[in-house]
C-alpha cells in the first residue's frame, strides 16, 4: 500500500461472526428465523406484537452464550491494541464478539443485543436477561417499556457523526464480511474513496459493492483478517 497509513476505519458485517456460529438470520427466502423482517425488525412490528419481537431477540441474546470470538475478531482486537494511529471499528453486528475479543475503539451502529432501551425515560442498560416478561426499567422503575436496543429498519443508526468524521480522515478503509446491500453502511466505501483512502474488501465472495474497492481478498474471515492485520503490524 503506497499511501502512508495512519487512520484506519474498519466495517464488519455478518460474515465475520458467521464463522463463530452466529446465524446471519436472513435466509435466502428473506425470512429471519422464519419471520418476515416487517414482523420482527421495525418499530411498527414492536407496536403491533411486542411479545413476538421480544421473544425473537431474547432467543438471539441467549444464543450468544453458545459462541466465542474467532481468529478474525481476535486479530482486529490485536490491531486495535497495537495501532498507534486513529482506528475505528464499526460493526453492523449486534453480538458482543468484538468486545469479548478485546476491541475497544468500537461502534455498534445497529445497536447491541446485550443492551435494553427504556422508551419511557430514554435510559439504556446493559442487559443479559429476557425482556419478554416486561421487567421494570432499572432507572425509572416503570415496567413494560424496555425494548431491545437494536436499530430497526426505518431508524437511524448510532454514532453516524463519529463514523462520518472517521471516514473523512481515513487513509485505509476495510470492509469485512459485508453484503454491500444495507445502507448507510454500504456507502461507507464511497465516503472513504472521497477522502482518498485505500479501500480493501475481505469477504467470502464478492459483495454488491466489490467493484468500488481498490482491492478484494476472498476467503474465510478467520484467514484473511489475520493475514491483513499481520501485514499492517509488520
Amino acid at each position: 500500500m503506497e499511501r502512508l497509513i495512519r487512520n484506519i476505519v474498519i466495517l464488519t458485517g455478518a460474515g465475520i461472526s458467521a464463522e463463530s456460529g452466529v446465524p446471519t438470520f436472513r435466509a435466502a427466502d428473506g425470512l429471519w428465523e422464519g419471520h418476515r423482517v416487517e414482523d420482527v425488525a421495525t418499530p411498527e412490528a414492536f407496536a403491533r406484537n411486542p411479545a413476538l419481537v421480544q421473544a425473537f431477540y431474547d432467543a438471539r441474546r441467549a444464543a450468544l452464550e453458545t459462541v466465542v470470538p474467532n481468529p478474525a475478531h481476535i486479530a482486529l482486537a490485536q490491531l486495535d491494541q497495537a495501532w498507534r494511529g486513529n482506528l475505528l471499528l464499526v460493526t453492523q453486528n449486534v453480538d458482543d464478539l468484538h468486545e469479548r475479543a478485546g476491541s475497544v475503539r468500537l461502534v455498534h451502529m445497529h445497536g447491541e443485543l446485550k443492551s435494553a432501551w427504556c422508551t419511557a425515560c430514554g435510559a439504556c442498560h446493559r442487559w443479559e436477561k429476557p425482556l419478554a416478561d416486561d421487567p421494570p426499567c432499572p432507572c425509572c422503575g416503570r415496567a413494560g417499556n424496555l425494548r431491545p436496543d437494536i436499530v430497526w429498519f426505518g431508524e437511524t443508526p448510532y454514532e453516524m457523526g463519529r463514523i462520518e468524521a472517521a471516514l473523512a480522515e481515513a487513509d485505509l478503509f476495510i470492509a469485512i464480511g459485508t453484503s454491500g446491500a444495507v445502507y448507510p453502511a454500504a456507502g461507507f466505501v464511497d465516503r472513504a474513496r472521497a477522502a482518498r483512502a485505500r479501500c480493501v474488501e475481505l469477504n467470502l465472495e464478492p459483495s454488491l459493492g466489490s467493484e468500488r474497492f481498490h482491492e478484494c481478498r476472498f476467503g474465510p474471515a478467520s484467514v484473511r483478517v489475520p493475514e491483513l492485520v499481520d501485514s499492517l503490524l509488520a
